[in-house]
């Protein structure tokens, strides 16, 4: 029942460091961008580190034969795609700023 206890205490003892941490981790993920794709690279999106879509590159070749259809497709993917991996770097730097506490 108290298993998490002492982490908690462990947490709150080191509680000005780890705000630190985390001002620490909010610079680097704001300086950091998170590119997805999808059609094998005929779509990237790019977001940053508040998983924002910042670019979206299309690949010419995209156009050629193929439908709008497709096309909203690939980008919904290629934004998805990055949005998972600005989440998972988030979940990563969260877990060492607080020391795999969740």
């Amino acid at each position: 029942m108290f298993g998490n206890l002492g982490q908690l205490t462990n947490l709150l003892r080191n509680a000005g460091q780890i705000q630190q941490r985390m001002r620490d981790m909010q610079e680097r993920l704001k300086a950091s961008r998170f590119t997805g794709e999808a059609g094998g690279g005929l779509v990237q999106a790019t977001v940053d580190g508040r998983c924002e879509l910042v670019s979206l590159k299309i690949d010419p070749r995209t156009l050629d034969g193929h439908d709008l259809e497709m096309l909203e497709d690939l980008i919904v993917a290629a934004v998805r795609d990055a949005t998972a991996r600005c989440k998972e770097a988030i979940q990563k730097e969260l877990a060492e700023a607080t020391g795999g506490l969740d």
